[in-house]
């Protein structure tokens, strides 16, 4: 952690508490006592009132409050555009709670940077992903959240039709379409499967139907054997 944000992390602590010791500082930024003390004492000197000293505790001064953070007009914009093109191709889910996390960002904001982000002039028109591709999106989402074995059947792109029992490790977006990085029980292997050419999707019920991380079968372990070198680090979870 930097000093900079470490000093930053001081102050929201201690004004969450009546009485904050440096010990219990220390702790929490996984630093020495001695460092909270040098901390504390650089803080005071430029005018942050701390009241207290080593062995007590300290204590924020009356009255005084930190401005919030706030974005810029260029980052409300930017907000703003994400969630109308991300809506259209998320599943109903999160797209509703998007738009309702955006509107409570909005409504912090001072009323020019607001005006500003609502006049962006960047529009998703509703044309993403059909009702069945987007149910298949959810149930897939929450079944990596929970670690839930998921069994479809599946056309390939020659219209080969199998059935697959996979745990799912990740769901990507590539445009036009979603897929699924998965491994694949009947393969023993990683596979991609496209949510447009599944059907029947459906978390697998029972303790079966659960699983953990195994090694050499985890979403990193798929993004080092399918991404370039050069993006892997950036791809990875």
């Amino acid at each position: 952690m930097r000093r900079a944000d470490r000093l930053f992390q001081i102050v929201q602590l201690i004004r969450g508490r009546r009485l904050t010791t440096a010990a219990f500082l220390a702790q929490r930024l996984e630093v020495s006592e001695r460092t909270v003390y040098r901390d504390i004492a650089d803080l005071q000197q430029q005018g942050v009132p701390l009241e207290g000293e080593a062995g007590v505790g300290y204590r924020l001064g009356l009255g005084f409050e930190l401005p919030p953070l706030m974005f810029t007009p260029d980052e409300a914009r930017a907000l703003v555009a994400s969630v109308r093109m991300a809506q259209v191709w998320q599943d109903p889910t999160l797209a509703q709670a998007s738009q309702v996390a955006l509107g409570k960002i909005l409504s912090v904001l001072p009323p020019s940077a607001r005006a500003a982000a609502n006049a962006m002039p960047i529009y998703a028109p509703p044309v993403g992903l059909e009702p069945a591709a987007q149910a298949a999106l959810q149930l897939l989402r929450e079944a990596v959240q929970a670690r839930r074995v998921v069994r479809f059947d599946y056309q390939d792109a020659a219209h080969k039709k199998s059935q697959r029992t996979v745990r799912p490790l990740g769901c990507f977006y590539w445009g036009s379409v979603w897929t699924l990085a998965a491994w694949c029980q009947a393969r023993e292997d990683f596979r991609s499967f496209r949510l447009d050419r599944m059907t029947h999707a459906a978390w697998v019920e029972g303790s079966a139907g659960l699983f953990q991380d195994a090694q050499g079968q985890t979403l990193a372990d798929f993004l080092r054997m399918a991404a370039p070198p050069g993006i892997q680090n950036q791809l990875s979870p």
